[in-house]
Parts: C-alpha cells; structure tokens; sequence
C-alpha cells in the first residue's frame, strides 16, 4: 500500500509537471508571435533634397490607395517645366508646327514663326497660352493651340530600398510604379514585394502611401501611378 501511493504519488507529480512544461512552452510561443507581430520597419532615406521614412507591420499593403489624389494626370500637367523636359504642342490646322518640342538648358523652346520662346517654369496650359498669343500677332488668325507635357526629365522619381539598381530616374506621363521599379532593375532578393512605400508631397503636405507592388503586377490589384518627386521605397522583408 506503501509503495502504491508512492507510485501514485510520482504519477501524480509527473502528470501535474507536463502541463507546467506546456504552459511554459506555449508562453515562449506566444511571446514570440507577439514580438514578430510588434516587428515594424522604420527606415530614413536622404536623396538629394528628398527624404522618406517608411513604416510597415503589414506583407501585404491594401489595395484601394485611398490616400492617394484620383487626378494625378492634371498634376502632371500643372507641373512647371524645366530644361530637359518634352512638351507636345499642337496648332489646329497647322501640321508643321505641331509636334514635340524639347526644353534647352536655357529653358526655351524654338517654334516656327515666333522664334524663342521661354517656358521654364510654365504649366504646360500657360505655354499654350503664351503660343497663341504670340501667333495671334500678325501670324495666325484665332489660332488654337494646345499643349501638354510628354516627358518630364526635370523632374525625377526616386527608387530606394531592396532594388538592384536603386537611384533617381526621369519622370514620364503616366509613370506607375511597377514601372519605376522596373528602371530600378526589379526587386531585390529580399524585397518586401507587397509592401511598396510611396511617399508624396501635395499641396495637404507629405504623405506615406502602402501598394502592393507584386499584386499589381499579377493584375490581382489596380495600378498605381507616380507623380513628380515621388519617393518608391521598397523595404526588406520581415523574416
């Protein structure tokens, strides 16, 4: 009888032990899902006059941009012009003035009739504007003349982050951002591919933007498109 509730004794302690080991186990567990889920990627990048600090708790970024403006076109086209930029510019009627014309270093575009013409620092409508009034003086009668931007490469968007080839390149119409990351030379082997940070300053101030940069490419989410000097940051993913 002894030896009984001996044994019984040491059933006892070794069954009311294994609990107290699984407990012990499952808190190491839960305090590790809750550290990884508390993980957040805080990164600072300076290039040039830019700078953009990214925060991520997220492998996938939603997918509706609510934060982004619906009309980044009309911003494109509101943007002031500098040298290097490309200017499509059409006159009603009038096929051998119509056409793309570069802006010179010294910010000027030569157009038929009128000569040089300075458009550094003009929204592409103010350019139009300026044409018209000039062919109006003794060229044209009521002349129509449009234009809008083609090539913005004053005006840069940055690539930083896991990319193979980070760096700043030449803003174009309509730029999205898988194709920002593209001219990056695609993502690197770390890259947080859903997790895309686009930081934005607009007239409400600077904004961080999430996109799902893979999705998009599946077509599994809408396209998101860039505006002169935004910052793509791509971060490494959270092991």
């Amino acid at each position: 009888m002894y030896r009984f509730d001996r044994s019984v004794s040491k059933c006892r302690t070794a069954s009311s032990s294994k609990p107290d080991n699984q407990d012990r186990v499952q808190n190491i567990f839960d305090r590790v899902r809750t550290a990884r889920r508390g993980v957040c990627i805080a990164v600072a990048v300076v290039a040039g006059v830019a700078a953009v600090t990214a925060t991520a708790c997220s492998s996938i970024a939603p997918t509706t941009y609510a934060d982004a403006p619906a009309d980044v076109r009309a911003a494109v086209q509101s943007a002031a012009l500098g040298p290097g930029d490309e200017l499509e510019v059409r006159v009603y009627d009038e096929t051998g003035m119509s056409g793309n014309y570069l802006v010179s270093p010294s910010g000027q575009i030569d157009f038929p009739l009128v000569g040089t013409v300075t458009v550094e620092g003009l929204a592409a409508s103010q350019v139009a504007a300026s044409l018209r009034q000039k062919l109006a003086q003794g060229y044209l009668r009521n002349p129509s003349v449009t234009a809008q931007v083609k090539t913005l490469n004053s005006k840069k968007v940055f690539v930083l982050g896991e990319v193979k080839a980070p760096g700043r390149f030449p803003f174009t119409d309509q730029m999205s951002v898988v194709e920002a990351v593209t001219l990056a030379g695609g993502f690197g082997s770390l890259a947080e591919k859903n997790f895309a940070i686009v930081t934005r300053n607009d007239v409400s101030g600077q904004r961080r933007i999430p996109v799902p940069v893979e999705k998009i490419m599946q077509g599994l989410a809408a396209n998101f498109v860039l505006q002169p000097g935004d910052i793509v940051y791509i971060p490494e993913t959270v092991l």
